[in-house]
């Protein structure tokens, strides 16, 4: 019966859709959009729907037409095609639905016949103008139907084939499409499951070219348009969030996807770069995820430059107050104000650099939130942010090196993870994540290796909760996640998923893992008893399971929550929430491309042009270099050979002229990104004099 086959129908649509993220997350827990409880019309019989005609136009026919029309100019049997098919939501799912009459009611199968639809659409835009408008007549009907009770599944088939009509990549139908997201925008949280469902479905090529569309007209509606062109702003303000919550829709399509689509990155918009962006976060700050719209609920869209950003303001801000407080304080007790106490004063010998950095941090973690500077005791440097990139950087290579212990190096994953040994204190870990945040907080890239599942632990959760029980850093760990870590290890456990034979006789498996720790092998039970129950083929995905989460998760707990609570000291920012694990580590490591090209192409020159000799050899031999050597003349001229988020063209890098002997080596001043270049004169004398230059680049003075 109707009402049985509906319960059935929507059990399959609750189950599916617990597998779904929320469109548009929530993280400030304010009015969660979640899918945990679907709306009412989920669990109600689907409506009847009306009997759709029977049109029995196949492609080859509308392909003859077309050849014939194009042939002979005669478009009326195409055009009376167009005309009828999109002249009523009822007319399309006639057109384009595989049997007329079935009711397609899954979110797996659309019903679409995606080959003929695709055959009509690609054929629009190369019929006559007539017809064309004939269309976007037709869809305007349709839109301005009056709605009576909730939508049905051919309704969101409607809505699912005409996002597609490229008609819409013109400004002069925006209009149109800007009417047409706002109804898909205001469908029920169910019917936007089934739309993703869909999305999932189509190809990758027309799934990103609806991508771009989207972020086109988002970009248009941003910027200024002629009066002729576009309604005023003020008319339709309401276009960018429809835009941006179908949008949505898409983001989710391609998170559920395996492999994604396309990359997370192909869903930034980069006009907003160019806007004033924290107006927007001060907003989502203020009101979530209310009816007052913001780009911040939706940071998919926000590129990692926008969030470093809000991240750097964000941190500014507090650096601020946190010393505009101290002042305050020395004021009204009456003492002397000394400049220091504005900032996080950090004294260190090179010889003793891993200890006097670990106990500066511990005794000043009042001051964590000021803004760094670094002394080295015996060195007259002065730190206008070239010393503390050399502070980082020395720090991090003792800290993660192997005879240190806390971190283990994986050579098969190239990576840094957490060692497991067990202690008492777990303080070292904690001033480890405090100097990674305090690296995000100043704007450091650093040179670690940590794999991108400990990114998705720090954001586990994203803000450090108030209640101390609550466990923190435990992401749920799968296969992948261990792949990213011990890629031998999970490819044992994935054949034993896959084995056919026996697993319980073959494997002699328990639930029960071992563990070296400091050269002693220890056991530990995945669940109570488990040493002594077997594995087998019932349980082994369980076995895996917990494996997995046993290794990425339980055996480091304390040493993890102890580094993400130091992480969270410095950087408890809600724009974390923002970001997604690769994105933190991005913040953290830098950008992976090092592209010299960019660096010579936003270089500027004090006392050169870039068509002096000099300067020509220069770029000769630095783009020449193999990559070591580009990387030790970024640590030169920088202080660090990280290159920070948004490119090399973001460094501000110069290269001066200094009137010395060309015997001299080049000079650096990393705190201004500056390399100065005597007015050599052979590309054989610059490389050699550059080469031992930046092979040597330790220490500072002042000449």
């Amino acid at each position: 019966s109707e009402a049985s086959l509906s319960k059935s129908q929507s059990k399959d649509l609750a189950i599916k859709a617990l597998e779904l993220p929320p469109i548009c997350s929530d993280v400030r827990q304010k009015q969660r959009i979640s899918i945990d409880t679907l709306p009412p019309e989920v669990k109600a019989p689907f409506p009847s729907e009306p009997v759709i005609p029977l049109r029995t136009k196949t492609i080859k026919e509308f392909q003859e037409d077309m050849d014939r029309a194009t042939t002979s100019g005669d478009w009326r049997d195409v055009r009376d095609f167009y005309l009828t098919t999109f002249d009523s939501f009822l007319e399309i799912n006639a057109a384009f639905k595989r049997e007329a009459n079935a009711p397609f009611n899954t979110i797996e199968d659309s019903g679409v016949n995606s080959t003929f639809l695709n055959a009509v659409y690609d054929a629009l835009l190369c019929t006559p103008q007539d017809i064309q408008k004939s269309v976007l007549k037709g869809i305007i009907n349709s839109l301005l139907k009056e709605w009576k009770g909730p939508r049905t599944k051919d309704d969101l088939r409607a809505y699912f084939i005409l996002v597609q009509n490229p008609q819409y990549s013109s400004t002069s139908t925006y209009v149109i499409y800007a009417h047409l997201l706002r109804q898909i925008a205001g469908l029920s949280e169910a019917d936007h499951h089934f739309l993703v469902h869909w999305f999932k479905k189509l190809s990758p090529r027309r799934f990103r070219q609806l991508v771009e569309r989207f972020l086109h007209f988002i970009s248009t509606r941003l910027l200024p348009a002629p009066p002729d062109e576009l309604p005023p702003l003020t008319r339709c303000s309401w276009w960018i969030p429809a835009a941006t919550k179908v949008l949505a829709l898409f983001n989710a399509a391609n998170s559920i996807s395996t492999p994604p689509i396309m990359s997370f990155t192909d869903f930034y918009n980069i006009t907003l770069d160019h806007i004033d962006i924290m107006e927007q976060y001060r907003t989502w700050q203020s009101h979530g995820n209310s009816n007052k719209f913001s780009f911040c609920q939706f940071p998919f869209i926000l590129s990692t430059v926008v969030k470093k950003a809000i991240i750097q303001r964000d941190s500014e801000q507090q650096m601020i107050s946190m010393a505009r407080q101290s002042l305050v304080n020395k004021v009204s007790r009456r003492q002397r104000v000394d400049m220091n106490l504005l900032f996080l004063n950090i004294k260190v010998r090179r010889a003793q650099l891993l200890s006097d950095s670990l106990d500066e941090l511990s005794r000043k973690r009042a001051d964590l939130k000021k803004k760094l500077k670094v002394t080295f005791v015996g060195e007259a440097g002065l730190d206008m942010g070239g010393l503390t990139k050399e502070w980082f950087l020395l720090l991090v290579r003792q800290i993660f090196h192997i005879d240190y212990g806390m971190f283990t190096y994986l050579k098969d994953s190239r990576c840094h993870w957490f060692s497991s040994w067990k202690c008492d204190n777990y303080s070292e870990f904690q001033l480890v994540g405090t100097l990674m945040g305090l690296a995000v907080y100043n704007s450091i890239a650093l040179d670690i290796h940590f794999p991108p599942y400990c990114y998705k632990k720090l954001l586990t959760p994203p803000i450090v909760p108030c209640d101390q029980n609550t466990p923190i850093g435990m992401a749920t760990a799968t296969l992948g996640d261990l792949q990213q870590v011990m890629p031998d290890l999970a490819h044992g456990l994935g054949e034993l998923l896959c084995y056919e034979g026996n697993v319980e006789e073959d494997f002699y498996l328990t639930f029960q893992v071992f563990q070296e720790e400091l050269g002693v092998v220890r056991s530990y039970n995945l669940k109570p008893g488990g040493d002594k129950i077997p594995v087998n083929k019932q349980n082994r995905k369980e076995y895996v399971q917990l494996y997995a989460g046993f290794l990425l998760n339980k055996s480091i707990y304390k040493q993890f929550a102890a580094f993400y609570r130091g992480f969270h000291s410095v950087c408890a920012s809600d724009a974390l929430m923002l970001l997604r694990p690769e994105e933190v580590e991005m913040l953290v490591c830098g950008s992976p491309e090092l592209d010299m090209s960019a660096l010579q192409r936003a270089a500027q020159y004090e006392g050169y042009s870039k068509a002096d000799l000099t300067v020509r050899c220069f770029w000769d031999v630095v783009l020449d270099f193999p990559l070591e050597l580009q990387k030790k003349l970024l640590h030169f001229a920088t202080g660090s050979d990280r290159v920070p988020v948004g490119g090399l063209a973001d460094l501000n890098f110069k290269i001066a002229k200094i009137d010395v002997s060309t015997d001299w080596l080049p000079i650096s001043h990393t705190c201004f990104n500056q390399i100065c270049l005597p007015p050599y004169k052979s590309r054989k004398e610059l490389k050699q004099k550059l080469t031992i230059a930046i092979s040597n680049a330790e220490g500072f003075g002042l000449e």
